[in-house]
């Protein structure tokens, strides 16, 4: 199962409207994720933390995510990942902003 774990306590954003935005947007388009919202990513210099793990995955962190721009940038990387056997995205200029907030990606 493909998640999305976005920090629901970053100050100064809405972690939990953009959780809640992304699960409806993400069934929209079928693509078949869990979002979770959780209490403190422990990135809190930079406000708003999303991170993308699944089984046998690459796992990657963003930061620096805004709720009011960032949700077709985000919803175009699930598209990306989701299709992606291993995780590992060479190219993700498709991903538009979102490509430029990367912290880190761990391999599987």
């Amino acid at each position: 199962m493909h998640r999305i774990v976005v920090c629901s306590t970053c100050e100064g954003v809405d972690g939990k409207g953009f959780a809640a935005r992304l699960r409806i947007a993400l069934a929209q388009r079928g693509l078949a994720f869990e979002v979770q919202d959780h209490a403190c990513t422990s990135n809190c210099a930079r406000p708003l933390s999303v991170a993308f793990a699944a089984p046998g995955k690459a796992t990657y962190l963003f930061a620096d995510i805004d709720p009011a721009i960032d949700l077709d940038d985000t919803l175009a990387f699930a598209a990306m990942y989701a299709d992606c056997a291993d995780g590992w995205i060479e190219d993700a200029r498709d991903a538009g902003r979102l490509r430029f907030c990367l912290v880190g990606r761990v391999p599987a």
